[in-house]
């Protein structure tokens, strides 16, 4: 869109462009057209934008994809795109882009997102939009250059910090291209930069808990001046001993430690419980007959390879309104089911143990949970099918109470979802899930319907 045709629509609609809302448009046709490409659109491809304003990188996505989805603030514009881009199929939605709840894009498959960010909420719609677990594969995002430095930033490097370590734990980020305030309609006081971010691979890092590495970043680079122990909760011998180990000078500070010294820090400092378990595949498990009746024992890969018949556990978590259902996204190092939504918690019954013992262990273990005796209660018994991958299931359930914490090992990321939408996405999507907790969570929904 050229800046001629900006200010017809300007006059025509009677809007002044809003400091407060950020709305500075992009009037320059060849940049627009050559964000749109960054995001490679397909055929098959879902697409959000965040703050299309008139539509100068719509005008490059609308009938590219298989559903372009636009959440803009500013009524008038809402109204102008849906009239503009409605008919080619293109859904609108007036809305906050700081207040959407995005969890419904889920059931939409992987989506990949664009923006041309306001500079005041930019920050703030990233969280929400990218903060894990994120519905998004890819994104392609216009900020303020100095916002887009940070996030890009390098040890040793004065923008680097806490926003860079914490978003490249979950993203690989790249700055692409920078642009001047010429470009845009009001002119902004600073340049533009746009930023590729695609999901940071597993096993890139070592096996950590996130909600922990977060905690230690915080810490550590809450007085950037002082050298870093004096911002952590450690004793002259324990920080020493961590230096020794890692091989740091103990005068070290906080931005001299890249991402990985960042993770291996927040595991010593505060391991998960899920730290210092044995690798799953050496577990030896109980192997049962058709009635549940232990009838010997044998590695947990060779129960799986053969379908022998053995015994799990699945805990549900929900919270205070019982509407809303805690799930995990497994970790890409699981055997079985990788990267696949789960239940809050999930196991195997180790030989000698009660499926209550081990319902409270696996949510202890996995995400750090011990609730209060009479909040954990057995609500289903499920038999020994290939819809429970062989397992003899007992199913409990709890109210979720304190902060959630989970570890790479067992768990990628979590967080609650409404239960009504978890019925539409299995239906929808029954391959984003492991086979046990569909089972699992329909017998328990009939339960709760009778």
């Amino acid at each position: 869109m050229k800046e001629s045709e900006l200010k017809t629509h300007l006059q025509r609609l009677d809007l002044t462009p809003s400091r407060k809302l950020g709305q500075s448009f992009l009037v320059d046709e060849n940049t627009s057209r050559w964000i749109a490409a960054q995001l490679e659109p397909g055929p098959d491809d879902i697409v959000v934008e965040v703050g299309p304003g008139f539509g100068a990188l719509t005008a490059h996505l609308a009938g590219k994809v298989k559903k372009l989805t636009l959440i803009e603030k500013d009524g008038r514009l809402a109204k102008f795109l849906a009239e503009k881009y409605g008919p080619l199929g293109v859904e609108v939605i007036h809305a906050d882009a700081t207040e959407v709840d995005v969890r419904p894009f889920f059931r939409e498959g992987p989506v990949k997102f664009i923006g041309n960010l306001p500079y005041s909420v930019g920050s703030e719609i990233m969280r929400i939009f990218l903060d894990a677990p994120s519905p998004i594969s890819k994104a392609v995002i216009m900020l303020q250059k100095e916002v887009a430095d940070r996030l890009c930033a390098k040890p040793r490097t004065k923008a680097y910090g806490m926003i860079s370590l914490i978003t490249q734990a979950r993203w690989d980020v790249a700055e692409v291209k920078t642009v001047g305030p010429q470009l845009f309609h009001p002119r902004p006081a600073v340049d533009s930069t746009i930023i590729k971010m695609t999901p940071r691979a597993e096993s890139a890092l070592p096996r950590y808990s996130p909600e922990v590495f977060v905690q230690t970043v915080k810490q550590g680079f809450s007085q950037r001046r002082k050298q870093l122990h004096n911002n952590l909760p450690v004793d002259k011998d324990q920080w020493q001993t961590v230096c020794d180990d890692l091989g740091w000078k103990a005068s070290v500070r906080a931005e001299e430690l890249d991402l990985t010294d960042w993770v291996n820090l927040s595991n010593r400092l505060s391991p998960h419980p899920c730290h210092d378990l044995p690798p799953s595949a050496t577990e030896s498990l109980d192997v049962v007959d058709d009635q549940d009746n232990v009838i010997g024992q044998l590695p947990r890969q060779q129960i799986h390879a053969e379908k022998k018949l053995h015994r799990a556990v699945h805990v549900f978590l929900t919270n205070k309104k019982g509407d809303e259902l805690y799930l995990q996204l497994r970790s890409a190092f699981k055997d079985a089911h990788p990267s696949k939504w789960d239940s809050s918690a999930s196991g195997h019954v180790d030989p000698g143990e009660s499926y209550e013992a081990c319902g409270r262990r696996e949510l202890w273990e996995e995400v750090w949970v011990k609730p209060k005796d009479d909040q954990f209660t057995r609500v289903l018994r499920l038999d020994a099918s290939d819809q429970t991958d062989q397992e003899f299931i007992e199913v409990f359930q709890a109210e979720a109470q304190g902060k959630i914490r989970v570890h790479t090992s067992e768990i990628h990321s979590g967080r609650f979802f409404k239960i009504d939408e978890i019925e539409k996405w299995i239906d929808q999507r029954p391959q984003d899930f492991a086979t046990g907790f569909m089972t699992c969570f329909r017998e328990w929904r009939a339960q709760k319907c009778k």
